[in-house]
């Protein structure tokens, strides 16, 4: 029994590969094939305006599967209202999402990834600016109220155009600055001066306007941005992803480049690929003023928009189809995204496949190139505007286009099944597009078992467009789907393993 209450009660601290992370090990040794929870990517600290919403996101790693908590310092996150928590299984991310926040919401947040092996966890912050004080209102504010004021020696005697100057001059100018206005004591001086620097941070994140998040341009970029005057022209400006600071140039060929206009501030990423997906913020000096997620799904488009034509007044329609659902997709001008409201109709289809642009009441001025974007995907059309006032177009003839079939063609898979992994009690969804003429009859199988008569699988086609969904995965979900397509001129096959996290194998 002793032997047993000190294994119950053992406590091993190990090392995280991720900083800030504590990992502790509740057993003497790990059985083969386990290990204990760990963190691949742990929250971001995060400034927001009163009244937004924003989110804490972690990915963690462990066998079995760890089961993930959050936890605030002062208070509770179990109002349903304030708080949402969600896994996110295709990003493979554990989602806290705060709604409407309240500045009595800043805080020290943590995490929590446990399972029968141990325990790791890791802390955020979440700051919030106030819409309606001066002061800001946010947990490194709080912070600051509790620390030991440093003494105000001498300032009053202090010329205040000192500190405006030592802010702004380099380091190795600072002693011949205090010399030309009398001051001596320079160890206090330097304290003085980093603590005013601190403030001033803190008071720069409160400065942003027009904040632009993250997305990806007609010109095949990523940016973001915002317009912010910066108190000392000096101060370091810093891009980070993930928590790792990333160097960025000046020259729009860079990888990561800045272009920098009057007070407007413009991130790129050229070419982005799967990998540059995550958390970036940006910080002044110590202070972050912006954090942005850039996720990027793993979606084709089926079929592409097509050019338009439309009479003046009229409306014209754009229309896609994913291989992959997604909530929304960027419509966009050139370099400008598009809104729905009074001009522009942005719908999606109840699969979340089909996504349409309608252009309402069409001008001369609504002519030219229009965009989709999904993803790191996108696809480009043309509108023609016609002038009602040309006589000749006017009363012109339209004759409805002849189209013919040339081929028949035979089945075949445009995006085929991929593996996937899914954690056990989620839902998990498969698709593949295929293509063919007569369009194919399409069978999904189960361990060579057909499960287009199974009630416990849900089952679409649409556009080419073929999917199943499990809405809560089991151990008896584990093991080999396949999709067969068949059409008078053959079949076709695709098939995938899914591989259920949690299942204990004997």
């Amino acid at each position: 029994c002793r032997k047993k209450a000190k294994m119950l009660s053992l406590a091993i601290k190990k090392r995280s590969r991720v900083p800030g992370v504590m990992i502790t090990q509740t057993v003497e040794q790990l059985p083969p094939g386990k290990s204990t929870p760990d963190f691949t990517r742990k929250p971001i600290a995060v400034t927001v305006q009163e009244g937004k919403k924003t989110f804490f996101k972690a990915m963690v790693s462990g066998e079995p599967a760890p089961t993930v908590t959050w936890r605030r310092n002062k208070g509770e996150i179990d109002d349903p209202e304030k708080y949402k928590t969600r896994y996110d299984e295709r990003a493979r991310e554990h989602i806290l999402e705060i709604i409407n926040i309240n500045p009595d919401q800043a805080d020290t947040y943590k995490c929590f990834a446990t399972n029968e092996y141990g325990k790791a966890v890791c802390t955020t912050t979440l700051n919030v600016i106030a819409g309606d004080q001066q002061e800001p209102q946010d947990f490194r504010s709080m912070l600051k109220k509790t620390k030991k004021q440093l003494p105000p020696q001498k300032e009053g005697e202090i010329d205040p155009k000192l500190w405006e100057l030592l802010i702004s001059a380099p380091k190795k100018d600072y002693e011949k600055i205090c010399l030309e206005f009398g001051v001596t004591d320079f160890r206090w001086m330097l304290k003085r001066l980093n603590q005013m620097k601190k403030e001033r941070a803190d008071e720069q994140a409160k400065q942003l306007e027009n904040v632009k998040q993250i997305e990806v341009k007609p010109n095949g970029k990523a940016e973001f941005g915002f317009d912010m005057q910066l108190w000392d022209p000096n101060s370091a400006v810093n891009l980070y992803k993930d928590g790792v600071m990333v160097p960025y140039a000046d020259d729009e060929n860079s990888k990561h480049s800045l272009r920098k206009k009057g007070t407007n501030y413009i991130f790129s990423i050229k070419d982005p690929q799967p990998e540059d997906a995550g958390f970036y913020q940006v910080d002044v000096e110590e202070a972050n003023v912006l954090t942005t997620d850039f996720r990027v799904p793993a979606v084709e488009f089926v079929d592409k928009i097509k050019d338009a034509k439309a009479v003046e007044s009229e409306d014209a329609v754009f229309q896609c189809v994913l291989s992959t659902p997604l909530n929304r997709i960027t419509w966009s001008r050139e370099d400008s995204s598009l809104e729905h409201g009074d001009k522009y109709e942005i719908t999606v289809s109840e699969d979340k496949l089909t996504h349409t642009l309608r252009v309402k009441d069409c001008e001369i001025a609504d002519k030219g190139a229009y965009y989709a974007i999904a993803g790191i995907a996108s696809s480009r059309a043309s509108l023609m505007v016609e002038d009602t006032k040309d006589d000749a177009k006017k009363f012109q003839v339209n004759r409805p286009e002849i189209k013919h079939r040339i081929f028949d063609s035979p089945p075949s898979f445009i995006v085929p099944l991929k593996r996937r992994t899914a954690p056990q009690g989620y839902e998990c969804y498969m698709s593949c597009a295929i293509k063919g003429d007569p369009a194919p009859r399409v069978t999904w199988y189960w361990n060579n078992i057909s499960l287009n008569t199974n009630t416990n699988y849900h089952i679409t086609n649409v556009c080419g467009v073929c999917s199943l969904l499990i809405l809560r995965v089991g151990p008896k979900d584990n093991g080999e789907y396949k999709v067969a397509i068949q059409n008078k001129l053959g079949t076709a096959e695709s098939s995938m393993m899914l591989n259920v996290r949690g299942i204990h194998k004997v």
